[in-house]
């Protein structure tokens, strides 16, 4: 069984955001852009992150040496503009990742450019970092709702 692109398509890699990190394809919206740039994350593809990156904002180079972020899965929340036919565009997601053993999101809004026929990356404003939350609304790191005084993650959200 061929594992799925983790930027959600449903697609294997090899179908998907590989085309675009190999340079087979260019993506044709921002909201494509912003996925193949979290799968490029995901697989520390500094090249195509840089590649994709305006010039005026990407920094000089992307270091993974240290990084022991694993991304798991992208939710896009909202896309504004950013289709074949428009010069801006705004994606919202939320990246969920594990870092030290703990899931994790990271909650961002994205703004992306179209220069020369390409979609760029321009910057993001990140809304928020934290652990994603249970079926409770809890946070696992938050007090058990129970009274335990435990954290939720030690006692009702084990399991």
């Amino acid at each position: 069984m061929i594992d799925s692109c983790l930027c959600g398509s449903g697609l294997p890699y090899e179908q998907c955001c590989r085309t675009y990190h190999d340079g087979s394809r260019f993506s044709e919206t921002a909201e494509i852009l912003m996925r193949s740039r979290f799968t490029a994350y995901a697989y520390h593809n500094a090249a195509y992150l840089l590649a994709t990156w305006d010039n005026a904002k990407k920094p000089q180079s992307i270091d993974f040496s240290k990084d022991k972020t694993v991304w798991t899965k992208l939710e896009i929340v909202n896309v504004k503009k950013g289709g074949k036919n428009d010069a801006k565009g705004l994606v919202e997601f939320k990246a969920f990742f594990s870092l030290d053993n703990e899931e994790r999101i990271m909650h961002e809004l994205s703004r992306f450019k179209k220069s020369g026929g390409r979609w760029y990356y321009l910057d993001g404003l990140v809304k928020s970092i934290g652990q994603p939350k249970t079926e409770s609304g809890q946070g696992k790191n938050a007090p058990c709702p129970c009274g335990s005084g435990k954290k939720f993650k030690r006692c009702c959200g084990q399991n």
